[in-house]
């Protein structure tokens, strides 16, 4: 499975108010292995952005005027995006200045149209999935990252490239941890070589020493014994009597 995770940072809260992207950061993941391969860019908003915003993310209008406008970086994004399910933290905003932004390109561009998202990717709310597993918790990605012990603290301001690398991590630690099956550091096995993010089996040489077989020893097969006759005692019976010994 490829999945997308994404963050975007804005001019302010609404894009129905005239509010648009000004970052956006997105990590790629194959089989719960991240594959190295990112997308990130700042983008001219073509408007100011809210001091408030700015308190969020810390960037100026300065940092963007000499930035490209969405219609020029649009068609890279989506190719990196188009197919993937999309892992978000509290999706429908982000979702909504994406679809907000594709709509006002589609508008002046004719064909092809890009997005809704929805209709060519997967959506996977983190949030959503955070508040099912830890309802009436707070759920926003410090506190997180704080409960699956997950270091943020190189996280001052929100950046989205930097968020979708802590989400990832979070996601992972949520839906279960291990990203693979095999503990090397460097990916390598025998079994021929695989392509970066795909979960690979280790498989054991046919030519490998036997297992060594250690049988109980006479104190073992007394307590053993000692054990099952507890349980007749208790129970009644002992299902164990029933299989045969060695």
């Amino acid at each position: 499975m490829r999945q997308i995770i994404l963050d975007t940072e804005t001019t302010g809260i609404d894009p129905r108010e005239g509010h648009r992207l000004i970052e956006i950061g997105a990590v790629e993941m194959v089989n719960r292995r991240l594959t190295g391969r990112t997308y990130h860019q700042y983008i001219n908003p073509e408007r100011t952005i809210d001091a408030e915003a700015i308190e969020v993310h810390g960037i100026t209008n300065e940092q963007v005027a000499d930035e490209p406008v969405f219609a020029e970086i649009a068609d890279a994004f989506w190719d990196f995006i188009r197919g993937g399910e999309l892992v978000i933290h509290n999706a429908a905003f982000d979702v909504g200045f994406i679809d907000h932004e594709f709509s006002r390109l589609n508008a002046h561009r004719g064909e092809p149209k890009l997005g809704p998202v929805a209709e060519h990717c997967g959506i996977l709310d983190t949030l959503q999935l955070a508040r099912d597993k830890h309802p009436g918790q707070r759920n926003n990605l410090d506190a997180l990252c704080k409960r699956y012990a997950i270091d943020n603290g190189h996280r001052v301001l929100h950046g989205a490239l930097l968020d979708a690398e802590i989400l990832a991590d979070v996601y992972l630690a949520m839906t279960g941890g291990q990203t693979a099956l095999l503990l090397d550091a460097d990916g390598s096995e025998d079994g021929g070589d695989a392509s970066p993010g795909t979960a690979r089996v280790r498989r054991l040489s046919a030519d490998r020493p036997s297992l060594a077989v250690v049988r109980p020893s006479e104190q073992e097969w007394a307590a053993h014994d000692a054990k099952l006759a507890a349980i007749r005692d208790k129970a009644g019976q002992c299902l164990w009597d029933g299989m045969p010994s060695s």
